[in-house]
Parts: C-alpha cells; sequence; structure tokens
C-alpha cells in the first residue's frame, strides 16, 4: 500500500472536509495534513466579498445595464 495520497476536495457548509479514499479499509488510522491556500491565492475573490458585505445600493446590478448605459451616453454625443 502507498504511504500516501495526494487528494484534493473543496470546503463544504460548516468549514467541513470530505475524504473518499477506496485504497484505506475501514478502522485503519491515518494522518492528515491540511495545505491552506497561500494568501496570494485566498484573496484573488476578497475584493468582491468586501464589496459584497458593504451592502448599499448598487450602481448596476447588471452587465446588460452597464452596456445600456454606455449606450445611451455614447449616442448622446451625437446630438
Amino acid at each position: 500500500m502507498q504511504n500516501a495520497l495526494h487528494i484534493k476536495t473543496t470546503v463544504l457548509p460548516g468549514q467541513r472536509i470530505e475524504i473518499t479514499a477506496p485504497l484505506l479499509n475501514e478502522g485503519d488510522a491515518v494522518d492528515v495534513f491540511l495545505v491552506l491556500p497561500s494568501p496570494s491565492s485566498r484573496g484573488s475573490h476578497a475584493a468582491l466579498e468586501i464589496i459584497r458585505r458593504l451592502g448599499g445600493r448598487r450602481l448596476f446590478e447588471t452587465a446588460d445595464a452597464v452596456d445600456r448605459y454606455v449606450q445611451e451616453e455614447r449616442d448622446s454625443w451625437d446630438r
């Protein structure tokens, strides 16, 4: 049997993780090591999370709303 397994998983609701390893037998004692993502990779979504937490009203709700606004502005230049 292998001495180590590399398994990637996603954190589930409630900050839980679940690992399925068919090579293990029920009742086996194992050591589990977690390697956390580097701060830079975790921070890639931080800006969006900060914006969501701010609450309040957004100027545009969708990308289509932005497109309509930009088009209206461009159309106004021709007048």
